[in-house]
Parts: C-alpha cells; structure tokens; sequence
C-alpha cells in the first residue's frame, strides 16, 4: 500500500493472532480557513477569556467542566479523566461473527483499511477466511486512549475494519412514529415506480463531488489572480404540493433526457 500505516494491532479470535497495520480508507478533504483581522489581513489567534473580568486564560490554567440536566457545572481536571482512559493495548479482539447484513448501515462510522504487519500466511488466511465464509466480524479494540467497536469485513478483497457507533447514539425508529398503512393512490404509486425504473442505474461516485468544496477552491484562486468575484444565491427550487403533477413533470422530463 503507498497509504502509510497509521496504528498497528493484531486481531486476534479464539487462539489465532493476526498481525496487521492500520491504514485510512477515507479523507477529509474540507477546505479549512484561518481567522484574519478584517483591518489589516493578518491572522489572529483564538484566546479563551473570562467573561466577567475580560483576562485571557492560558490554556494550562483551563479544566473541563460538564453542565448537568439539573443546570449544575461539575468540573473535572486532566488527571481525573486520563484516569478513566482505558488500558493501552494492540490486540484486536475479534467477540463473534455474524451473517452479511446482520448490521444496519446506521451502525457503521469509520472505515479503515487492514494490511500485513510481517505474517502474510496469517493475514491472507484471515482474508480466505472471511471471504469463504462470507460472515462479518465484531471487534473491540483500544487505539489512542480511545476504546472502539467495529465490524470486521472484506471489501474487494482486502479486510476492512469500520467502527461502529455507539447504541446510545442512535435515534429509535420509534420516535418517527408508526410507518403509514391503508389505501394508496394507484394512480401515483405506478407513475413512482416507472419513475424509478427509468433512473436505475450503477453507482458512478465520481459524479457525485462536493461542489461548494470546489466553488470554494475556485474562488480562492480567482482571488488570488485579481479576478472581481460577482456575488449571487443559486434560486431555490419551488416545492409543488401536486404529487401527481410532480410525478408526471418528472416522467416527461426522464423520457426526454
């Protein structure tokens, strides 16, 4: 892999132990800024500040404080959180296999890539292994002061480890409320479907790029030749409360493209 590794750990189920390197499988690729004064155009720096004295606060002099539900501030120092950190560790341990599917895709997170970490026979076991089975591993590792969960899975052939969100920060289906049942407009229920029939297609990502990113991107660099930057909001589209109008407007539309 050309990706440099980023953490080593060896995954590890019943009494077999795998060596492997971590490597991302994702990037940001957000544009980040840096805050000028608007006077002079030079950079500043963020300061925390007491808001009852107006003294600035050295970092080192800050602790963490947590609101309770009640409106109570508990503070807590660094000490007493490295404290609750858990135990460092490289092994990677691998709790149960399950059938492809059995985790919803809410559930993933963040993806990374698995190599060897010098057992080949070991790692491409692994990879034989999980793609003859065709099952998904979950796992629960520790990796920068930090414990994760995550599913263990093959993806085009390479072994993939993704973490996993944590069940308290998922959202119940229930709140949405009950899902609609009864009568539907037959009318509007096969122009839908012929709509969506005629935009099957296969995934192209390539089509799908984070456009503000590049507007961004382009007008730093307009502004850095000289260029004037005329300055205009894309009109927003007008919703129709006609569903059967909108469906035919998109079937007319469909057919002539």
């Amino acid at each position: 892999m050309t990706v440099r590794a980023m953490w080593k750990g060896v995954v590890e189920f019943g009494s077999v132990s795998v060596p492997v390197k971590l490597y991302p499988a994702v990037e940001n690729r957000s544009v980040s800024f840096r805050l000028l004064n608007r006077a002079d155009g030079k950079p500043v720096r963020q300061v925390l500040v007491n808001p009852k004295t107006k003294a600035i606060v050295e970092h080192e002099d800050s602790e963490r404080g947590f609101v309770t539900g009640a409106g109570e501030l508990v503070s807590l120092d660094g000490s007493e959180l490295e404290s609750l950190e858990p135990e460092a560790s490289r092994i990677i341990e691998v709790t149960a296999f399950l059938p492809p599917g059995s985790i919803e895709y809410r559930w993933y997170l963040h993806p990374y890539y698995l190599g060897p970490d010098g057992d080949d026979d070991a790692y491409f076991t692994l990879v034989a292994a999980l793609g003859r089975d065709g099952l998904e591993g979950v796992a629960r590792w520790v990796m920068r002061d930090k414990e994760y969960a995550g599913a263990l899975r093959l993806h085009r052939g390479y072994p993939m480890l993704v973490t996993l969100r944590n069940a308290e920060e998922l959202l119940p289906l229930d709140d949405l409320g009950p899902v609609r049942e009864g009568d539907l407009d037959e009318k509007q229920l096969k122009m839908a479907k012929q709509l969506i029939a005629m935009l099957a297609a296969d995934f192209e990502p390539e089509k799908y790029e984070d456009e503000y990113r590049e507007s961004v991107l382009d007008l730093i660099e307009r502004k850095k030749r000289g260029a004037s930057v005329k300055k205009s909001k894309p009109r927003a589209k007008k919703a129709t409360a006609d569903l059967t109008s909108a469906l035919e407007k998109s079937l007319s539309g469909s057919a002539r493209g």
